[in-house]
């Protein structure tokens, strides 16, 4: 057998070798970021997405998977601390406004979240549907309150009374939201065993203090209820 025909069937057991890998991983990535991998990925914000494409799943699936390639290696900028506690601080004054004023207080705190979003890495809130697209990716299990507090704040735009939305529904749009709030302007992760040193503090702490809603315990008194 001559030296050159040795040489042409290495080369062609070396390239059947590297078609027969990339068959292997193309599944594994195929899997990933399809169905299965984008229902998980994405949770509610899947059916979502299906009930929006009229049951298709599969444009459901390829609207969800350019998302991801989109904004998937997007990069949240944690809040310093001083920037964080003027954050928290305006949503508790939303909140606390809320009781004399409710459809101003859930525009101004769709405002809030768009501006928070826009500091943390997300696009600008004058982009709004980008926002929520890129939002979807990191913040899938949230990212509805955003949606529906901004629907809910765009209804009431013009001070709008007899055909205005529900002084309870505003309510419950707000609530929905600060989960995603919350969210955005917590603190950066730190080292796992680092973090498990005050784990209890921590758990104990979080959704309490002023950021907790004033209105909980006097719905009544909202105005337009």
């Amino acid at each position: 057998m001559s030296t050159g025909l040795i040489i042409a069937l290495i080369v062609i057991v070396i390239v059947a070798a590297a078609v027969a890998g990339a068959a292997a991983v193309f599944p594994r990535v195929r899997g990933a970021r399809g169905g299965r991998g984008l229902r998980r990925r994405f949770g509610p914000e899947y059916e979502r997405a299906v009930a929006r494409h009229d049951g298709d799943a599969k444009a459901a699936e390829r609207e969800l998977a350019e998302r991801l390639h989109t904004y998937g290696s997007l990069r949240e900028q944690p809040l310093g601390a001083a920037e964080r506690e003027r954050y928290t601080a305006r949503w508790t004054a939303v909140q606390e406004r809320f009781v004399d004023s409710p459809a101003d207080a859930v525009a101004e705190a769709d405002r809030l979240l768009a501006e928070l979003a826009g500091a943390v890495g997300f696009p600008d809130g004058g982009r709004y549907e980008e926002q929520l697209d890129a939002l979807s990716v990191h913040h899938a299990g949230h990212v509805q309150g955003y949606r529906r507090l901004h629907q809910v704040a765009r209804f009431q735009t013009g001070g709008s009374v007899d055909g205005g939305t529900h002084t309870e529904e505003m309510r419950e749009a707000l609530l929905e939201a600060r989960a995603l709030f919350e969210d955005l302007a917590a603190p950066a992760r730190r080292p796992r065993a680092e973090a498990g040193k005050q784990a209890p503090e921590h758990s104990a702490g979080r959704g309490q203090g002023p950021a907790r809603h004033p209105w909980g315990l006097h719905r009544q008194h909202a105005k337009g209820s």
